[in-house]
C-alpha cells in the first residue's frame, strides 16, 4: 500500500535506543510514535514517548496537533494488533497511518507489524503511563543496547554493559568486553565473559580474537542465553566484532553483515584498520572476499 511501510517489534525498540551523549528521542523531529487504540487503552498502557492520535467529532482520525508531518524522520502507528497491510477491512493503525501520509509525511508511514500486544510482550519495560515527557525528561532517557538478533544478541556502550537494569530487562546471561578496562557487572562472571582487550586504533589485532568471540557468541546462542557486546562508546570495536559474529553465524557476506548492523545502530563505525580486518575474516569464513570495501558506504 503507498505510503506505508510494515515494521518489526525489533525495529521500533532500535529506533527508540539511537542516541550518542543524548537520546534521539529529544530530537522533536527525529520520532512521532502514534498510538491508535481506544482512549482507555491507552491510558492504561502504552508505549513511552507515543501519542494518543486524536479524533473529531465522526470519530475519524485527526493530526495531532503540531505534528509538523513534513519535519519528521519517522512516523510509527500502532493499535492492538496490525500485523499485515493491506487488510480486509481497514485497521485503526492502517486508517490514522494513511491520513499522515496524505497529510504531507515527507517519509512512508510505518506501521508495528503485531501492534502493542506483540510490542508490549517482547519488551515490556518500554511500557508507561506517562502522557507528557518534558524536554529534560526526554534527554534524561537511558537508551537500552540495540538488539542484532532478537532476544538473543545485543551492542551497546560501557555503561550499558555495567548497568543493572539492562542486564534485568534484556535477561543478559553473557558478555563480551572490549574495552581495554577490566571492569563489568557481574562479580563473577565465569565462563560468560570474554574480554577481548584491544585499543580503538588502526593498528590494533582484532581479527585474532574473531574466532574465539565467534566461537562465544555461538555457545550462548545455543543455550538461548542473551549475549551483549559493548565498547566504551558501542561504536567501534565492538560493532567490528558483532559483524565478525554475523559473518561467522549466517555465513552473511560483510556488505550484508554491515548493512543489518547499520539498520540496527545508525552510530556504528568500526575504524578503517577494522574494516580491513573484517574483509580478512570474510575471505576466512567464505573462502574468498566478496566485498568491495573501497566503496564510500564502508
Amino acid at each position: 500500500m503507498q505510503g506505508l511501510e510494515l515494521i518489526e517489534p525489533n525495529a521500533l525498540y532500535n529506533m527508540l535506543q539511537q542516541g550518542n551523549n543524548y537520546s534521539c528521542l529529544s530530537d522533536t523531529n527525529y520520532l512521532l510514535l502514534i498510538d491508535a487504540r481506544k482512549k482507555n487503552e491507552y491510558n492504561e498502557s502504552h508505549i513511552v514517548t507515543s501519542k494518543k492520535a486524536p479524533k473529531g467529532d465522526n470519530e475519524m482520525f485527526m493530526i495531532p496537533y503540531e505534528a509538523e508531518l513534513e519535519c519528521k524522520q519517522n512516523i510509527v502507528v500502532y493499535d492492538s494488533n496490525t500485523s499485515e497491510i493491506p487488510l480486509p477491512t481497514p485497521s485503526p493503525a492502517i486508517e490514522c497511518a494513511k491520513l499522515f501520509w496524505e497529510m504531507g509525511s515527507r517519509n512512508p508511514v510505518k506501521i508495528l507489524k503485531g501492534g502493542y500486544e506483540e510490542f508490549s510482550a517482547k519488551y515490556p519495560f518500554l511500557r508507561t503511563q506517562k502522557i507528557l515527557f518534558t524536554p529534560r525528561e526526554l534527554d534524561e532517557i537511558k537508551p537500552y543496547p540495540v538488539e542484532i538478533i532478537q532476544g538473543l544478541f545485543y551492542m551497546g556502550s560501557w555503561k550499558q554493559g555495567n548497568a543493572a537494569y539492562v542486564q534485568k530487562d534484556l535477561k543478559i546471561r553473557g558478555h563480551i568486553n572490549c574495552c581495554v578496562e577490566e571492569e563489568t557487572f557481574f562479580p563473577d562472571p565465569g565462563p560468560h565473559l570474554l574480554h577481548i582487550q584491544v585499543d580503538d586504533d588502526n593498528d590494533a589485532d582484532l581479527l585474532n580474537h574473531f574466532k574465539n568471540a565467534c566461537d562465544f557468541a555461538e555457545q550462548h546462542f545455543e543455550e538461548k542465553f542473551a549475549l551483549l557486546v559493548f565498547d566504551n562508546k558501542g561504536v567501534s570495536r565492538c560493532a567490528a566484532v558483532v559483524i565478525a559474529v554475523l559473518i561467522s553465524h549466517y555465513k552473511w557476506t560483510l556488505a550484508e553483515a554491515w548493512e543489518h548492523l547499520l539498520s540496527c545502530s545508525k552510530k556504528m563505525r568500526p575504524n578503517r584498520g577494522f574494516v580491513e580486518q573484517l574483509s580478512k575474516w570474510e575471505e576466512q569464513v567464505l573462502g574468498e572476499k566478496k566485498t568491495d570495501i573501497s566503496d564510500p558506504n564502508f
